[in-house]
């Protein structure tokens, strides 16, 4: 996680209603942290409820004053994968995905606090809530309906999940708030030690230049010889995992109209599948397992056993999960309003999909593998109950600098105070080729220095150094932070930060007494300028600095950097300037 520890420490009011004409029970509970409050609706056993459906959820949020707001809209096409807007919550439009930032001061004057996030926690048998805009300053709930237009199927005992409001006086406070997870089940899988947080290089990024094909032809990435040059690659440096996009039938055509014609089991003939897991574990290294489902849920659930069981006899540890589909195009065959032979379609975020996941994360832990899901419905703490879902994407992530206009220079310092309040996300750092290609004739928005950052400031324990092994090569100075960047943290720091604008964090490695820093910028350039007072009083650190050139810029001198050395106690100040789209990592190396 982010921390070694977190207290649960709250004050709990649970109101029990009975309705007087026919017994029905419900109860409404409530739980106040320092910085948050969570809320949920429970049908209990007793009082003759039984199985009933929920057509809608009356919940509000109605705030004063008009905050500045950070949002993406919800029931769009593109599920979470937009560019966040910012507004006047007077001037949002009328259905936002949680979590939605605000804050509620002079936010351009630097002054924004207090800052407050609306989110949900432990999301499970449920449908997913989006916020709909009800008045100038009011919200309400809005659950993604099924096909039906029924929100809900339940049957008592049943509740709903946690209505949970984060405050905090800084931006940074949001960051480091886990009222989520605390509102989440404890562990239910018992012993999880071979969940193991880690790094990991892949044959993905070639796809998306362009260069390589998902399925068969002359240009197929996915084959014995390439991936065997991965594995060597991650042995030299030391990377758990590699891996593979393409390995299995079902990838020829166009896969993401059809995903049920993938197998999850059977490999193309060019990749020896079994042989490539044993040259793994042979170099120190591990597959890391693929499967896209192009959201066919019918498809996937039926192997899902076998494969997990596959994937767990070759010693792979976590797969990748895809389920690339527009968002209410979900296919289901099965179950209320569907008749026999019939096809209907589902959201990506309704009660259907989130029952789909909950069956993934509990049949990959029965077989001991860690979950990374893309295209994923959002995450609301259930990381803290099935320490296996690891990671998600569930947002705008790298890829769209491959072969689009990109995601902006704004694009992380904004994703940091929205969209990572959820949970942690693959966002699959470290290009190091940032230069335009024909399909995107911009660089990609940032430098060389901003790309090593996004390890420290976009926390995930499962962490990808997503470019081509040839592209590190010029650089394997600067490549070095990638290997040394723990994955895994005993305590995080937001030093300063500005939403949209730049964000700087310092986090100490859980299995050493080391300590990273990541500074992200957006446009216009600026200048870090921390006190180093997380640090240990009592001893002193070799600072390692991956900066930005003097002339480095993310429109122009891309991989401009220089690499420093130099002691540092608890009593310096960092002032380190920031080219525009730039950033700054640090490791300091406890003496």
């Amino acid at each position: 996680g982010e921390v070694a520890e977190i207290r649960d420490h709250h004050n709990e009011l649970r109101i029990r209603m009975e309705q007087a004409d026919n017994g029905r029970r419900m109860n409404l509970v409530v739980r106040v942290f320092d910085g948050g409050i969570g809320l949920r609706y429970e049908w209990p056993e007793e009082g003759d409820l039984g199985t009933f459906e929920i057509v809608d959820e009356l919940t509000e949020f109605r705030l004063t004053d008009n905050p500045t707001t950070w949002y993406i809209r919800s029931q769009e096409e593109n599920r979470y994968e937009y560019l966040y807007e910012r507004m006047p919550l007077s001037r949002t439009p009328p259905l936002t995905h949680t979590p939605l930032t605000m804050a509620f001061g002079n936010e351009d004057a630097g002054e924004g606090g207090p800052y407050v996030a609306l989110h949900e926690a432990a999301l499970v048998d449920y449908a997913a809530m989006s916020l709909e805009r009800i008045g100038r300053t009011a919200l309400k709930a809005h659950l993604t309906p099924w096909s039906t237009g029924v929100a809900v199927y339940a049957e008592a005992p049943h509740h709903s999940p946690w209505r949970m409001i984060l405050i905090g006086d800084e931006a940074g406070d949001l960051v480091t708030n886990y009222t989520m997870l605390n509102l989440n089940e404890p562990n239910a899988l018992g012993d999880v030690s071979w969940a193991e947080p880690g790094k990991y290089i892949g044959i993905w990024w070639g796809m998306h230049l362009g260069i390589w094909s998902w399925g068969q032809g002359p240009n197929h990435g996915a084959t014995t010889e390439n991936t065997r040059r991965y594995i060597d690659f991650a042995a030299e440096h030391g990377f758990d995992g590699v891996l593979v996009e393409g390995w299995n039938t079902g990838w020829d055509g166009d896969w993401t109209a059809n995903g049920d014609v993938f197998s999850f089991t059977e490999p193309y003939p060019d990749f020896d599948l079994d042989g490539l897991a044993a040259y793994a574990r042979e170099k120190g290294t591990r597959l890391m397992g693929h499967h896209e489902t192009s959201g066919s849920a019918p498809n996937y659930e039926p192997q899902m056993e076998d494969a997990y069981a596959l994937m767990n006899r070759l010693g792979v540890r976590a797969i990748k999960s895809g389920y690339v589909d527009w968002s209410m195009n979900y296919p289901r065959r099965h179950g209320p309003g569907v008749a026999e032979g019939e096809t209907v379609y589902e959201w990506n975020t309704g009660q259907f999909m989130v029952r789909h996941y909950q069956r993934s994360v509990e049949a990959a832990a029965r077989h001991q593998i860690s979950l990374n899901i893309h295209e994923a419905i959002k995450d609301t703490g259930l990381r803290r109950t099935y320490p296996n879902l690891m990671t998600r994407e569930s947002a705008r992530g790298q890829e769209y600098n491959a072969w689009s206009a990109g995601n902006g220079p704004d694009h992380v310092p904004t994703l940091v105070f929205t969209r990572m309040l959820a949970s942690p996300m693959d966002f699959t750092p470290g290009i190091f080729n940032l230069a335009g290609t024909a399909d995107r004739t911009i660089n990609v928005p940032t430098t060389l220095a901003g790309q090593l950052a996004l390890y420290v400031v976009l926390y995930s324990p499962l962490q990808m150094a997503a470019d081509l092994p040839e592209n590190y090569a010029p650089h394997m100075d600067a490549f070095q932070f990638i290997k040394d960047v723990p994955a895994d943290w005993a305590d995080t720091r937001v030093l300063e930060a500005k939403i949209g604008d730049y964000v700087t964090i310092a986090r100490r490695d859980r299995h050493s007494e080391d300590w990273y820093l990541g500074a992200k910028n957006d446009a216009s350039p600026r200048t870090v300028d921390v006190p180093l007072s997380f640090l240990d009083a009592d001893r002193t650190y070799t600072a390692t600095l991956y900066r930005d050139a003097a002339d480095a810029d993310y429109r122009t001198r891309t991989a401009a950097y220089e690499i420093e050395t130099r002691a540092v106690t608890s009593a310096d100040q960092l002032t380190i300037p920031l080219a525009p789209g730039g950033g700054l990592a640090v490791r300091f190396a406890a003496q």
